[in-house]
């Protein structure tokens, strides 16, 4: 009798999934690395998969998603914490985030892709550490594909989730959360419904001080969020199956606590001494607001080859805050709204040419279009009321609107040469026309860029657990438009814009066996342009320095007797940038990754748990003795099954550390001193904080 197996599909531009039959389940199959359904086994680079169940220990010890990924997948950075996940790179470069192969990257670097879904509604997640071509632009540094949770046959089934987070420093000091959702279906038709509900209070750091909003990217104080998320899944006949999925997010301010200035209306006015209070009240708060649509379907057997096709749409509304600008007699309150749309069709065939050989090609089509507006806030208003109530005075664009169209043709091959050796190769080339608009009494204009990216690769198991593998890839990002363009002397014509393309060679090994479980993989990453941002007005330039990363990445886990484990990860990592002088230093540690490693113990019994995890970030200092410090956060968490649910306890932060974050002290050197003093922009850590999970399957 067949069995019914979930498995990962990719489309043309990213993966799905989908019901298939299988005979029994041997090994999670994934799509990162071939999009198509592939063991991991067989996928020549570092790939991780953190299943529903690690991601939701680290959640229930009261970590968010980012930082639940910084701290489990080698070579992704340390969470920056806030809303932002700014800086937060794979071996040193961007990351694509894909949520069912729907990428929530989009031109314009907005960097809030983890800001996207509740971890309650995730299945697990996907990751290929390294430079790839496979789902267009923004994967200079890897891949993350967020699986979401899909009905079963049976049902209905319900899960019930509630939870609270807090350090007992006041009673605004409580974060709460409740989540639902239903699943089931028959032979031919399954559903999945999920909603869950998150409510922030106020942060306090490990003196037990309340952290200073993040007025630059926001944070997640005081921060209201849902995520409602469906699905269907239709078994057309044995050899169709079409999904249909939509998804409704929103994540937001909604609090009365703000920046109060004191000396706004002074004769010489600072924004020295400030202070939180209540009384906040603005015309346009922090949020992000998501809608998304996807539909996959797959032909198992169409002119003798599997077909699968995918059609997205995602429109996104990112908002920020109150910011305060320099102008003349003091500052000047602004805050901006940023919104993106984006449509794809993606076709691909997956052919068996031999027993040996098979061929994945395809088609990426998609329009990406984007246009912002600035909410300038009454100044009188603003300085009476220390910049607690910011009401509108007068709304403009911000940045110009832009186009994106890409059109992309792909092939990759693969030859099982023996039944050890495994040969790898292809190709993708990408046409994309980008249209600006007139902005700001500056002519828009159009113009295109065209990229060719090529891997290979080689794979070898030696039978025994044990599998190497040397591969060659490439990459490529799109430098912003809406940053590069609309600025005195930057004509679209005059000035058009091109792929930075970034090549990579990495060497691997991993393991599986007995009682062990580990991978490891060093890389080098260079490329021969790179992005600057200009600390003035935040505008980036495309220079022709060259750029590189090196490093070491892996992972180790040891089981024991008795439910006893062990294990870490390690990311070792330099990043350099050519001068004009033609020498390599160390790259501007605004944007530089820092090398982190963690380490756990943990215990099991199937119905107790625990685990201790320690999390390291490593101190970092640039060619100009720009630092950031490091620190170091201890994890426990505890959990028990019953008869009427599992209850989990978490203690993030065990230790009370005192730090500041690495964004904090990256947006301490972007802003000031020319938008205000250090202070305003040098985020701080969480303090030590307790969550209390209950969760019931039934």
């Amino acid at each position: 009798m067949k069995k019914r197996v979930t498995l990962g599909f990719a489309m043309a531009a990213g993966s799905a999934t989908m019901i298939l039959h299988a005979q029994e389940p041997q090994e999670t199959m994934v799509v990162l690395g071939s999009r198509t359904p592939t063991q991991i086994s067989q996928i020549p680079g570092a790939a991780w998969i953190l299943e529903k169940e690690e991601l939701q220990q680290q959640i229930e010890a009261g970590a968010d998603l980012k930082t639940a990924l910084g701290r489990l997948v080698p070579g992704l950075d340390m969470a920056p914490q806030g809303r932002t996940n700014y800086g937060q790179n794979l071996r040193g470069r961007s990351v694509q985030v894909l949520i069912d192969g729907v990428s929530m990257n989009s031109s314009r670097g907005l960097s809030r892709q983890f800001d996207a879904i509740d971890p309650f509604n995730i299945e697990r997640i996907e990751v290929l550490s390294g430079a790839s071509s496979l789902y267009g632009g923004g994967a200079t540094g890897g891949i993350i594909n967020i699986i979401t949770r899909k009905g079963q046959v049976g049902g209905p089934d319900w899960r019930t989730e509630a939870g609270i987070t807090t350090g007992f420093n006041d009673s605004h000091d409580l974060d709460k959360r409740i989540a639902q959702s239903v699943s089931g279906g028959n032979e031919r038709v399954q559903a999945y419904l999920g909603t869950a509900f998150q409510d922030n209070g106020r942060q306090f750091d490990g003196r037990g001080d309340e952290i200073f909003p993040d007025i630059a990217q926001t944070d997640l104080q005081d921060n209201r969020s849902i995520d409602v998320l469906g699905n269907l899944t239709f078994s057309l006949d044995d050899n169709q199956t079409l999904e249909l999925g939509a998804q409704l997010y929103r994540s937001g301010y909604e609090g009365d606590r703000g920046v109060y200035f004191p000396d706004l209306a002074a004769a010489s006015p600072s924004l020295e001494d400030a202070q939180i209070r209540d009384g906040y009240r603005s015309d346009r708060d922090p949020a992000t607001d998501r809608k998304m649509l996807n539909l996959q379907y797959h032909h198992g057997d169409l002119l003798g080859q599997n077909f699968y096709l995918q059609a997205f749409h995602r429109q996104e509304e990112a908002s920020f805050q109150a910011f305060p600008y320099p102008v003349s007699g003091g500052s000047e309150f602004r805050a901006s709204k940023q919104n993106t749309d984006l449509n794809g069709i993606k076709a691909l065939f997956d052919a068996r040419l031999t027993d040996r050989v098979d061929l994945t090609y395809g088609l990426d089509l998609d329009r990406e279009s984007f246009d912002a507006s600035q909410m300038t806030f009454a100044k009188a208003v603003s300085d009476a009321t220390g910049g607690l109530v910011q009401e509108q005075a007068s709304i403009a664009p911000r940045y110009p609107g832009y186009r994106v169209e890409s059109l992309a043709a792909f092939a990759q091959a693969n030859w099982q040469a023996t039944d050890a050796l495994k040969l790898s190769s292809g190709v993708r080339r990408q046409h994309s026309d980008v249209e600006v608009d007139d902005f700001n009494g500056i002519p828009g204009g159009e113009n295109d860029y065209d990229a060719t990216l090529l891997n290979a690769s080689v794979l070898y198991d030696y039978g025994n657990g044990h599998q190497n593998w040397l591969r060659y890839s490439q990459g490529f990002e799109l430098p912003d438009p809406a940053k590069y363009y609309g600025r005195p002397g930057i004509s679209v014509d005059q000035n058009p814009l091109s792929a930075i393309e970034t090549d990579q060679v990495e060497l691997g090994w991993r393991y599986q066996g007995g009682d062990w479980v580990a991978q490891a993989a060093a890389y080098y990453s260079w490329s021969d342009k790179a992005l600057e941002v200009n600390s003035g007005d935040l505008s980036v330039d495309v220079i022709d320095d060259s750029k590189r990363d090196y490093g070491l990445e892996g992972a180790l886990t040891r089981y024991f007797d008795g439910g006893f484990e062990a294990g870490g990860t390690l990311h070792l990592v330099r990043s350099e940038q050519e001068n004009d002088a033609g020498k390599w230093e160390k790259r501007d540690a605004r944007d530089s990754s820092l090398s982190s490693a963690t380490a756990f113990i943990g215990w099991s019994d199937r119905v107790r748990s625990a685990r201790l995890q320690a999390n390291h970030t490593f101190d970092l200092e640039d060619d100009a003795d720009r630092e950031i410090d490091g620190n170091t956060t201890l994890d426990l968490s505890l959990s028990r099954q019953t008869d009427v649910g599992r209850f989990s306890l978490g203690v993030q932060n065990l230790l009370d550390e005192s730090y500041s974050t690495v964004w904090g002290q990256r947006a301490a050197m972007f802003y000031s001193p020319y938008y205000g003093p250090e202070y305003l922009y040098d985020y701080q850590g969480r303090g030590r904080t307790y969550s209390l999970t209950w969760s019931m399957d039934y």
